[in-house]
Formats: structure tokens, sequence, C-alpha cells
């Protein structure tokens, strides 16, 4: 039997699973939002990781044929989006139940019908909405999380009611979102991998009776070979989907690291440093690598390293979140937009306003005092971006400077303007020819670090 290993890196905002093989690779990747219930969202990582390795063992399986063919790669892909979309649909069926529960218990007679009214219409209007733009939009990899995906929605919608409805809106929301969040939810891969080839089975046959000139569905090359042979593709495929989802994934062995690893049901010696981890899944990607910046949900890390991947020194923030992701995700609830909105605007910048507050909370102060003289949002947010990219600075240098290789990691890493100003400033202080490292799995490093020590820890 094949043995695979586990690392899970229980962040302050984000909880991430990895599994990888014997020979390191990784096969699987699981993240979500780390809530109030650490247990629920470290279940959930791992299931999510599960899930996606039996997806990426399906494709190494077709390997020969996704090169020759790109139908096969387009149907695989389609399979994943519907089948997150499946994933998805039974965590909205759980909340339009508790949004009709909230309603009961905290409002009476007319302005419960009222309440109850609006949210029916809300929920009929954005449903259809979200499984289009999971099914044509591939809406599960844009990094978004359940409660992303509805608030933004509901957001928009309930700014259409009255004013007087804004508060009660958001206070069911509020009373609704939480315990379905902290519930978790297991998925029988079979069954719903098996739903998901009907739904796709709809969804082509819709496509082979639509006009792409006069719908609003996005159509490519590849969607356009599809349509003709989709269901040939199913056939020489069924039989390894059949596989995939009878198959046994054994974790022969797994390690916890991140913020909140102490809480982790793993013995003592399945537990790691995220330092230690972030280093040896930055050096397993880059192997090259002398020094990792990792800026995380609630602390920033400078990690110098050496040939192997093991720590030489290191420095991190010691006060509180300012200028890590809780920062970020403060200062969106700040400007009423999304974390994933924070970067783009930001680069829209003509200057950086400088922000003087190091803290949080005097920051969002800071921030309505420069709204109200007349600064654009945009030239803000790049003052704020710039400012959280200087602390880094700092504590790079306290921690022995940048060497060349530099890897940026963490969850920070994907915000472009974060990364704008890091590439900025490294090359300012350390030399135009320092190579900087940005890599796709960036968020997931400490998971990474963390299945790699449990390979090497693992004794049969």
């Amino acid at each position: 039997m094949k043995k695979y290993f586990l690392g899970i890196d229980l962040g302050s905002t984000t909880s991430k699973a990895v599994i990888i093989n014997e020979q390191d690779e990784i096969i699987g990747r699981g993240i979500t939002n780390t809530r109030a219930n650490y247990m629920v969202a470290t279940e959930i990582a791992r299931l999510e990781a599960i899930y996606n390795a039996r997806f990426s063992i399906l494709k190494m399986k077709l390997d020969e044929e996704i090169k020759s063919k790109p139908e096969f790669k387009k149907y695989i892909e389609d399979i994943e989006s519907v089948f997150q979309y499946l994933q998805f649909k039974r965590r909205l069926d759980k909340l339009i139940v508790q949004f009709d529960e909230s309603i009961n218990s905290t409002y009476e007679s007319e302005k419960k019908a009222i309440i109850g009214n609006f949210v029916k219409t809300i929920f009929n209007k954005i449903g259809p909405e979200i499984k289009q733009e999971f099914i044509f939009a591939n809406l599960g990899n844009k990094n978004q999380f359940f409660r992303d995906i509805v608030s933004e929605r509901y957001n928009k919608e309930i700014v259409k009611l009255g004013k007087e409805y804004f508060e009660p809106m958001m206070l069911i929301y509020d009373k609704s979102i939480t315990p379905v969040e902290n519930e978790l939810t297991e998925f029988d891969f079979k069954e719903l991998i098996y739903e998901a080839l009907e739904v796709l089975n709809e969804k082509y046959s819709y496509l082979e009776n639509t006009n792409p000139e006069v719908s609003n569905i996005q159509f490519d090359i590849e969607m356009n070979i599809l349509k003709g042979n989709h269901k040939q593709v199913h056939e020489s495929i069924k039989e390894h989907i059949t596989f995939i989802a009878n198959m046994d994934i054994h974790i022969a062995n797994m390690v916890g690291t991140g913020y909140g690893r102490a809480l982790l049901p793993f013995p003592e010696k399945s537990i790691k440093s995220e330092i230690l981890c972030h280093a040896f899944g930055a050096h397993a990607i880059f192997p090259k690598t002398k020094t990792v910046l990792d800026i995380g949900g609630q602390d920033t890390k400078a990690i110098q390293v050496d040939s192997h991947g093991l720590v030489t020194s290191f420095h991190m923030n010691d006060r509180c979140a300012a200028g890590c992701g809780r920062y970020l995700g403060y200062i969106a609830d700040e400007f009423n937009i999304s974390l994933n909105e924070l970067g783009p605007l930001a680069s829209e910048a003509k200057k950086e306003v400088t922000i003087c507050s190091t803290c949080t909370v005097f920051a969002a102060a800071e921030i309505r005092e420069l709204l109200n003289v007349g600064e654009e949002r945009a030239d803000i947010l790049a003052g704020l971006h710039k400012s959280i990219v200087m602390r880094a600075m700092s504590l790079l240098a306290r921690s022995g400077g940048v060497r060349n290789e530099f890897t940026f990691t963490g969850g920070v890493a994907r915000n472009q303007a974060v990364l704008k100003y890091v590439t900025e400033l490294v090359r300012k202080n350390y030399g135009d020819d320092l190579k900087i490292n940005i890599h796709t799995d960036s968020i997931f490093m400490g998971a990474l670090g963390g299945a790699m020590f449990a390979r090497r820890s693992y004794k049969d």
C-alpha cells in the first residue's frame, strides 16, 4: 500500500493541509478559514486535502492522455469544479435552514414575515448565480471560503433594501453563518463525484444547444473541443474515476504546526515550530533559498536557513498583528471591501499616503481622518501596504539581512501590492541581482514543511 504524509498548519486566520507521497510530491492541498472552533477548521482542511489528492491521483493516472488530449484536462477540471459546487451547495442548504431558525427565534409576527421573505428572495437569487460561477467560471479555484462567497453576494443584496432593514438582516446573517461554519460537514466522495458527473452531463447537453454568440457563458477552445465528444471522454476515464473514488489514501504519519499547533490532537513529537516548517517547505520548493520572509495572519517571520533548509537564525514581530494578514482583514472591513480587493485597489494608487499608526485600532481611526480630508482610498491603501513591508524589512535586517536566494511565503504573499513593495525594497536594499522566489503554493509552505517532517520521522 502506498504511504502518504500529512502536514497541518493551523494558522490564526487560515488552516492549511498538505499531503505528500513518498517522493515528497504534493498530491493534496486543503485550506479553510480558521474559525472559533479550531478542531473543525483542522478537520475541514484535512478532508479538503484528501479530496484534492484523489483528483491529483486521477490526473497522474491520465498524464499521457492529458498531454495529448486537451479535452481530458478540461473534463477533469470541470468534474472538480462541480464537485466543489456540490460541497458548497450542501453547506448552503444548511445555512438556509439555519436562517429560518434564527429568524423564528429573533423576531415576532409581522417583522418575522418581512425578514423571512427578504431572505428567501435573496437566496433564490444568489443560489443560481453561485452555481453558474462554480460550473462555468471556475469559482472553486479563486481562493474564496464559504463565508466569503455567501457574504459578498448577500451584502450586495441587502444594501438594495431600505436602510431600516440593514441591521436586522446583518444580525440574522451573523447569527446564522457562525453555527454553520463551525459545524463539520464530511462528504461522501463517491456520492458527490457521481452526482458531479450527472451535473456535467446536463452542462454539456446544454452547451451543445447553446450558441456562443448569444450566450453570456464563456466559451473557450477546450470547451468547444469537449462539446462534441464529452460522452467519449467520460467512457474513457470512468474506470479511473471509480478507482480514485474507492481507493484508500493511507496517511502513514502527520505533523502539525502553526499559530494554533498546541491545540492540534497530535502527540508532542508530531508538533513542530512554524519557523522550522516554513523554512523547510520554502527550501523544498526552492533548494537555493537562504532567506525566508513569511507574512502570515498573526505574525511576520524573517528566517535565515542553511543549504539543508535548517534554520540558522530568525526574528519575528513581538507586539501584535499589525502588519500581518489579520491587520489587512481589519483594513478591508474598514473600507467595506473583500480582502482580495485590497491589493488590486492599492495598485491603482498615484501616490503613497504616509500612515503613522502601527496599531490596528489607531490605524483605522487614522484612515477615517485621511478619508475625511479627501485622500483617495487607493493612495491610502498603497501607504498601508508599504508600511507593512517596511516593518517586514526591519525584521529581515535584524535576522541577518537578505541573502541570495530570497523566498517570500505566507498568505500575504498573494497580495500583489505587498509583493510589489517587497520586490522594490529588497532590490533597493540588497541588490538588483538578488533572486526573489514566489510560488503559487506560498500559503501552503508551513503545511508542506510539516508533511516533509512527517515523512522523515516515519518509521515502519
